[in-house]
């Protein structure tokens, strides 16, 4: 098994293998047919107070390593981060898929370390 992170609105490839859309909100301008999703795992995304606190809080807008712990804190309680491990043991290949636009300061790659550090191969970041 090995996971991998891609924008959403990159185009699908044979060898994305099983995708996985890791957003609450579903990404603005790409239809369902065009994403060709296997799976959209809403609840491994980052809680919707945390994702308000990082795109709204001034306070810490923009320390991206708070964010990371916080929504790593989030993933170690999660059951859906558990099952996203396991699924990887299913498949040969997935795609984690995300819609933000810097491709490193993003939910997806915390998401993709903390697989990593939790047995995964992880191709990437």
């Amino acid at each position: 098994m090995v996971f991998v992170i891609k924008r959403v609105y990159e185009p699908a490839e044979p060898g994305d293998g099983f995708r996985v859309l890791v957003d609450r909100l579903w990404p603005r301008g790409v239809s369902k047919e065009r994403a060709e999703l296997d799976l959209w795992d809403k609840e491994v995304a980052p809680s919707p107070e945390l994702r308000t606190e990082w795109h709204h809080a001034a306070d810490w807008l923009g320390d991206f390593d708070h964010f990371a712990g916080r929504y790593r804190a989030e993933l170690d309680e999660s059951p859906a981060a558990e099952a996203l491990l396991a699924l990887g043991g299913e498949h040969e290949r997935v795609t984690l898929l995300y819609g933000a636009r810097d491709e490193h300061t993003n939910h997806a790659a915390v998401l993709l370390a903390w697989l990593g550090e939790h047995g995964a191969e992880v191709e990437g970041r």
